[in-house]
């Protein structure tokens, strides 16, 4: 064998003696794992899509969407890093995550203004009334309260077509408990989703509709819909980041959150997310149409990780009401 030939043949052993001795050329980028809310996965996704920008794809990040129960279902039993969800954490799962050894931290990253809403061509309704509300998705409703005259004589004799969250979404335990009163409590017999984009079309597309869903997707799809003001007793106010803001929209205001897993934190690329999320947050927010929490939340949620302060501050009760300025409050506390 020539010189050359020579040199060429040890140079191609060597390159691949250095591929198999180092895996980590053909190792695929670590994965960070994020399910649950349909609500929160707007602001979960545009933070990913700017963190994996920002990285040059180092690091991928996967956002599913299981609905707040399924999700947390995941995050207790380690399977994903970070639970999206639309209520806090409930005691059941807060039990499986014990008995799992999954500690979590709890950080609120935005507001919504849970939007109930009509077909464009529906003339009649402008607000609605909590008890009206009631009226229709309590589960005594079911097989009584048909049509649009069998909740107040005023309206016409149409049929009423529900849509709203699937049994495992943060909204329907929410959305429940802040109209009829019990969390789950609800009539069976409407289209019921995880996907908030099946809820627009049927809305969409039916003149009886009624529905209800998260504000993003609400103005998302503003020109195929139309909301709803509630009257949750001090008159009609429409759901508007304004109203949110100054606690006026009520009952349907909420906190919304991502949890994340203290044993997952110790992976440097979950660190890095966790981090790049909250201090990148903010504007996201606004952009995919949530109400943001004060500049000083996002902070706060930061000084959590760094002081260990783990767990949940409502105590594995969904809350209805709470405004921004409570929330903040609370939280201050943990």
């Amino acid at each position: 064998m020539n010189q050359p030939a020579r040199q060429s043949t040890a140079t191609a052993i060597a390159v691949l003696s250095g591929l198999v001795l180092c895996p980590s050329v053909f190792a695929a980028p670590p994965v960070v794992k994020v399910d649950g809310s349909s609500t929160v996965f707007p602001i979960t996704e545009a933070v990913a899509e700017e963190f994996q920008k920002a990285r040059k794809g180092a690091i991928n990040v996967t956002v599913g969407i299981s609905g707040t129960g399924g999700g947390f279902k995941k995050f207790c039993r380690g399977e994903t890093d970070i639970a999206n969800a639309s209520r806090p954490i409930l005691k059941k799962e807060m039990d499986d995550c014990s008995k799992a050894g999954i500690r979590y931290y709890e950080l609120p990253v935005a507001y919504d203004a849970l939007t109930v809403m009509v077909n464009p061509q529906n003339t009649f309704i402008k607000s609605m009334t909590v008890a009206e509300l009631k009226k229709i998705w309590e589960p005594g409703a079911q097989g009584r309260i048909n049509n649009w005259k069998d909740v107040n004589p005023a309206w016409p004799d149409q049929k009423l077509k529900l849509y709203g969250a699937g049994a495992d979404s943060g909204t329907f335990d929410y959305f429940t408990e802040a109209i009829v009163g019990k969390a789950k409590s609800s009539r069976g017999d409407y289209t019921a989703s995880e996907d908030d984009n099946v809820l627009v079309q049927g809305i969409a597309g039916d003149k009886g509709a009624l529905g209800y869903f998260g504000f993003a997707y609400y103005i998302e799809n503003q020109k195929k819909l139309k909301a709803v003001a509630i009257d949750g007793g001090k008159g009609p106010v429409a759901p508007t980041p304004e109203n949110v803001d100054n606690g006026s929209y009520q009952p349907l205001s909420r906190p919304i959150f991502i949890y994340v897993s203290e044993k997952s934190l110790d992976k440097p690329e979950i660190r890095d997310f966790v981090d790049f999320y909250m201090k990148n947050v903010r504007p996201l927010v606004q952009e995919v149409k949530y109400i943001p929490l004060p500049a000083k939340a996002y902070s706060l949620n930061l000084d959590h990780i760094a002081r260990k302060k783990l767990g949940t501050v409502f105590g594995g009760q969904n809350e209805t009401g709470l405004t921004i300025e409570q929330l903040m409050k609370r939280e201050a506390q943990l």
